[in-house]
């Protein structure tokens, strides 16, 4: 697992981390060039500070262009990953720092992220958040989780069913 070291005080416990390991399934790592054949896995650590979102918005877009979305689609996923990272944030208690989890699977079917969080509890399905989400990925969960919320994004590629 890389880590990259920061300079923030009260997060020099927690350096952000990306870890290219073979994903279980398939024994497969992201490869900088190449379209993705099987199911490759990103997992995304961070501490969970706002601050930090452009890295996940930065990794989501990055893994959209890797698997050839159109220009509209990439914007929507890096969206849609973003709004979902900022529903599992909450606030940690004060002195204390969460942590922010992303798994990507990318296929040549569909790009899945789940986005894991310190946040107690998600606003209800009725709430704009949600409805923005819908309209940006297709298809969102809130996943349940022993700690924390967890959101589920899958963006279908060409159009291909579920």
């Amino acid at each position: 697992m890389a880590r990259a070291e920061h300079g923030a005080g009260h997060l020099r416990g927690l350096a952000p981390s990306v870890d290219l390991a073979p994903a279980a399934s398939t024994g497969r790592t992201v490869a900088a060039t190449g379209p993705a054949t099987e199911a490759d896995e990103v997992v995304l650590r961070l501490p969970a500070d706002p601050a930090y979102l452009s890295v996940l918005r930065t990794t989501a877009a990055a893994l959209g262009a890797r698997l050839d979305l159109t220009l509209e689609e990439v914007e929507d996923v890096r969206i849609a990953v973003d709004e979902a990272a900022a529903l599992v944030l909450g606030s940690p208690p004060i002195g204390q720092t969460g942590v922010l989890e992303a798994v990507f699977e990318a296929s040549p079917r569909r790009l899945a992220v789940l986005v894991h969080g310190p946040a107690g509890s998600l606003p209800g399905r009725g709430e704009v958040a949600w409805a923005v989400l819908e309209a940006l990925a297709g298809d969102v969960r809130a996943v349940e989780v022993p700690h924390g919320s967890a959101v589920r994004l899958v963006h279908e590629l060409g159009g291909a069913a579920p």
